[in-house]
């Protein structure tokens, strides 16, 4: 048996950018993507703090060291710059591998998406 469980999180990132009219998707700080193990295409869960809002995507590849939050095309309209966003993924494996997965899981400064430490 193979179950869904936590791969990454990003835990509490504010959004920089919401652009409208670009073709879908979440573009994240490089560094941010590596430090949760998140790589480009990813899909990803997107958790909105401010206002309730949920909604999955993928991910695209941001400017390293930039900070940039940006959610675009549709799921724009499910977010305004500032808002705190949580972003997660999830890895299907075996039951008793799961047991012993230890997710990645960082906590960036929220008024720069900069990684702390």
């Amino acid at each position: 048996m193979t179950i869904e469980v936590l791969k990454s999180k990003i835990h509490r990132v504010s959004v920089t950018q919401a652009d409208l009219n670009y073709v879908g998707s979440i573009t994240i700080d490089e560094d941010l993507m590596d430090g949760a193990g998140i790589i480009a295409g990813e899909k990803v869960s997107i958790v909105n703090n401010n206002n309730g809002e949920r909604f999955e995507t993928y991910v695209i590849k941001g400017q390293r060291g930039s900070g940039c939050i940006c959610v675009n095309g549709a799921a724009a309209r499910k977010v305004a710059v500032g808002d705190i966003l949580i972003i997660i993924s999830y890895a299907r494996m075996d039951f008793e591998e799961a047991k012993t997965f230890t997710p990645k899981v960082i906590f960036p400064d929220t008024a720069t998406n900069r990684l702390i430490g």
